[in-house]
């Protein structure tokens, strides 16, 4: 069984005891997290699709760190004009599993 959750402003495609990396969501490491925006399931043969999301259908996952990702650099140049400008960021990130997916 899969489902497709919405978060964060993107969508993730999710089966039980995936790992997934979302945009930073409140919790500890450890508590449980559940998604109540999901726009469809699947398996078994059967579909169900949200229009736009399911009522009834949840996902539940644990969080298993909060951290940041990699830093990304933005350099910036414009040639003879003696203009650089170098930018780096780091987006913060949380690590779920997914434990349950409920139609």
């Amino acid at each position: 069984m899969y489902a497709i959750v919405r978060t964060g402003g993107k969508q993730y495609t999710v089966s039980k005891g995936d790992v997934i990396k979302v945009e930073r969501l409140a919790g500890d490491v450890g508590s449980k997290i559940e998604f109540k925006d999901i726009l469809m399931v699947g398996g078994d043969g059967e579909q169900k699709i949200g229009q736009p999301t399911l009522t009834n259908a949840k996902v539940t996952g644990e969080v298993l760190e909060q951290d940041k990702s990699k830093k990304v650099i933005a350099f910036k140049m414009k040639r003879r004009k003696g203009f650089h400008k170098k930018i780096g960021h780091r987006q913060e990130f949380t690590s779920i599993r997914i434990q349950d997916i409920k139609a």
